[in-house]
This record gives C-alpha cells, structure tokens and sequence, in this order.
C-alpha cells in the first residue's frame, strides 16, 4: 500500500469519525435542550421536588465573608434532617457549631465566655436561607423576584431576595444543577458583604442520628438568649 493510499484512508477514517461524531451530537442536541430548565420557576421546581424527596443530607461546607474591610475563610461539615433541624460543624476554626435543633438555634465557638441561643422562629442568620430545606420547599414562594442566568460548569443562578430579609439581604443567589441540586448559596447584605458557600461531597439520606442536633453546653459556660451573631 502507497503512502498515498494509507494517507487516503486514514483521511477517509477520521472523515467518517467527524461525520458520526456530528450525528451523534444532531441527536443528542435536542434532548439536551429539552431537558434545559426554561424558566426560574421550572428550575426552581426541580430544586422543590429535589429536597422535598429528601429525609437528611450531609455535605462538606466552605464559607467565604468579604466585607467592612475584613475577609474571613471558613470550612466543616453541614448536617440536615427533617423536620427543621441543622448543624454546622467548623473543622476551621476548629471547636465552632450552629446548631438548630427545631425549636432553638445555638451558637458557640470554643473560648467563649457564653453560648448563645435563639427560638427558631426569630431566627435571622446568613446561614438560615437553607432552613427552607427542612420542610416543604417552595423555592419560588420563599425568594421573591426569582430570576435565572447561566452559571459555570452547566450550572445555573437563581437569584431573588428572602422573604421577610428585606432590611438585611440584598440578595440570594443559588448555584443549581440542571437537576435541581444546590452547590453555592452567595448572599449579598444591604451593606454590600458578601457570603458564599459552597458545598461539595453531598450525601443524600445519609443516616444521621437525631441526636447529632443536640446541643450540651460546654460545662460551667452559661447560656445567654441573645440575637446570633453577625
């Protein structure tokens, strides 16, 4: 066989893998753009019947705060089971939680001279937006103004503004799959802070005891009903 023959073919060879390839993505394009949310109030619905089919969730956290000239780096693991409680463990800084428990929230970092607790209900922390996921989600009734914009990896934005945050929270953003999954929440606050989380190796039902969202204080540190901190 010539060079020239074996030049023909090979060209002949990748000339057809380009024209399967094609055909392949001629086929495979429709039902990809079928399956893209069209609207925030279908993307929304598909983060809705998402959680809403969920009994607990386990995910690793990392916790971003620029503003008022301070920047803050934060990182653990997140804890969720219905109904209505919560845990944030802190790996740094090492030895702080949050804890909702359904009836109060509890804060504590290790030092402090105090643990501070709220009812849940009078509950107005930047963490508190996921509390929608403990109960029966309606994304589109909780944020008002929803929007949706493309966002990297596939993913997508969904931005609107909490109810009854108003005087404190801008805005919202969720980072969402396709799917309906939450990876990023980034919060900016009426004096232009902002909060990210992001949310990685997410475990959907993963057995978590009910008494992991029990909070003791630590002995001989009292405890003071107070707004959480900011």
């Amino acid at each position: 066989m010539t060079a020239s023959v074996r030049a023909r073919r090979g060209s002949s060879f990748w000339m057809r893998c380009a024209l399967l390839f094609l055909l392949f993505a001629a086929c495979v394009a429709p039902s990809v753009a079928a399956d893209a949310p069209l609207s925030a109030k279908q993307l929304a619905q598909r983060v809705d019947r998402h959680y809403n089919a969920l009994q607990s969730l386990k995910a690793d956290f990392s916790e971003t705060y620029e503003g008022l000239g301070m920047k803050r780096a934060e990182s653990g693991t997140l804890l969720l089971r219905k109904p209505g409680r919560m845990k944030w463990v802190y790996a740094v800084p090492a030895g702080k939680v949050f804890v909702l428990d359904g009836k109060f929230a509890w804060f504590y970092s290790a030092g402090d001279p105090q643990v501070q607790r709220i009812p849940a209900r009078e509950l107005d922390d930047l963490r508190s937006p996921l509390r929608f996921l403990l109960g029966h989600t309606e994304l589109a009734k909780e944020l008002n103004g929803l929007t949706i914009s493309p966002a990297a990896h596939g993913d997508f934005a969904l931005t609107g503004q909490p109810q009854g945050q108003e005087n404190r929270i801008r805005r919202l953003t969720l980072s969402v799959t396709p799917a309906g999954t939450i990876e990023g929440i980034e919060v900016e606050e009426t004096d232009g802070a902002i909060t990210r989380f992001a949310f990685t190796s997410q475990q959907p039902d993963a057995p978590i005891p009910v008494q992991e969202f029990h909070f003791t204080p630590p002995k001989g540190v009292p405890v003071v009903d107070a707004p959480p901190p900011v």
